[in-house]
């Protein structure tokens, strides 16, 4: 049997590892010549780390990680604490450590754990065909790869997914925009074990430790879409959009890279109930377009990853079947994950801003126990657990 990936990104590459430790024969196609991760980092929180430990990543994931014991809130303009709290009921409870890392060094992992000499890169798909047997996807190139099944992780902008769908999908604008780079850790700024997150007006400022002592940042402003807006603007772009803010967020202005530093309107796509045509499936971002807020996206398209290749290994009604067991186990779950980090968008950017302010009010009595609870929701809700 062999799956042809369409995508080299974390869902495409935890794929053809998983397919491959199944006895699946994997090709793997990516667009681009060279990968340049989109984003500067990434949360994998305790969900997609079982993933990749059962990919057979655990070490080298860990490596990798940021050591995120704590969570904290802080008022934007004095910075005082709102609240803050261990991490360690989570881990308790779900039995393992969420893990910040940089997206260029988990793409680096996963590439490399795959064997990056056999990635085609450069291949644009243009057009999938299939028949009874099998499947041809067409390139850019005129090239063209033939397999038993195909495996689109062609991202958010999925060429295939309008083949899927026999219909074309809107992205939907969530309402603001997100910047976001890594900088060396300055405990002067925030505490290098914390996830740390200033709030107020429907923004946030929010820095996290990563690997090699650097923190992964992300400032959130609701904006238009559309603005002339790029790197060469950033860091005037930020000291308005945060003028006034506590000293820590106006260090942290002066202390990033424009030239390394990216400025992404955040999109999302309706959910949708068919991830599979005959002996095609979408998988990651082609299949459930997310807005980041609650860090899932990309855990799940691992968990993704995990399910597709344990239902196409323990069913034997044919390709098409267990496909089709694959989506009827994913549609629910990915559903949910979409519309949660919608909702918090909302609260977290200010739609209704008598219920952001409120939000805001409740992270004074915080303890932990209800933010915590709410990430336990989404993480156990995950295929292993």
């Amino acid at each position: 049997m062999k799956a042809i990936v369409i995508g080299g990104g974390i869902g495409g590459m935890s794929c053809a590892i998983a397919l491959e430790k199944a006895g699946i024969e994997v090709e793997v196609f990516e667009a681009v010549k060279e990968m340049k991760p989109v984003g500067a980092a990434i949360s994998i929180w305790p969900n997609g780390v079982k993933c990749l430990n059962a990919l057979g990543m655990k070490a080298a994931l860990r490596a990798l990680g940021g050591n995120m014991a704590y969570m904290a809130y802080h008022d934007a303009v004095t910075g005082a604490a709102l609240t803050r709290f261990s991490m360690s009921p989570l881990v308790q409870q779900v039995g393992e450590f969420p893990y910040p890392v940089a997206r260029a060094e988990l793409q680096a992992m996963l590439i490399d754990t795959f064997g990056r000499q056999r990635v085609n890169f450069g291949k644009r798909v243009i057009q999938v065909e299939q028949s009874d047997n099998g499947v041809i996807a067409t390139f850019a190139d005129n090239s063209q790869a033939q397999g038993d099944f195909l495996i689109a992780a062609d991202g958010t902008h999925s060429v295939i997914r309008e083949y899927v769908l026999e219909q074309a999908l809107e992205r939907r604008y969530a309402g603001y925009v997100n910047w976001n780079g890594l900088v060396a850790i300055d405990e002067s700024i925030a505490p290098a074990d914390q996830w740390t997150t200033f709030v107020g007006d429907g923004k946030r400022v929010s820095l996290m430790p990563v690997s090699d002592n650097r923190f992964y940042f992300f400032f959130d402003v609701p904006l238009p879409k559309g603005l002339p807006q790029d790197r060469s603007t950033v860091k005037a772009d930020l000291s308005g959009y945060f003028a006034g803010w506590a000293m820590p967020v106006q260090k942290l202005i002066a202390a990033i890279n424009p030239d390394t530093t990216n400025r992404v309107e955040i999109h999302d796509i309706e959910p949708f109930s068919r991830l599979v045509k005959g002996r095609v499936a979408l998988l990651g971002d082609a299949a459930h377009s997310t807005t980041p807020d609650i860090g899932q996206g990309g855990c799940a398209a691992m968990e993704d990853a995990i399910v597709l290749a344990s239902t196409l290994a323990s069913h034997s009604l044919g390709i098409e079947d267990a496909l089709l067991r694959y989506q009827a186990r994913r549609v629910e779950r990915v559903k949910d994950l979409v519309l949660k980090a919608r909702k918090r968008c909302d609260v977290t950017h200010a739609k209704d801003p008598a219920v952001t302010a409120e939000w805001y009010r409740s992270l004074k009595s915080e303890t932990g126990e209800r933010v915590l609870a709410g990430m336990c929701e989404a993480i156990e809700g995950g295929p292993l657990g």
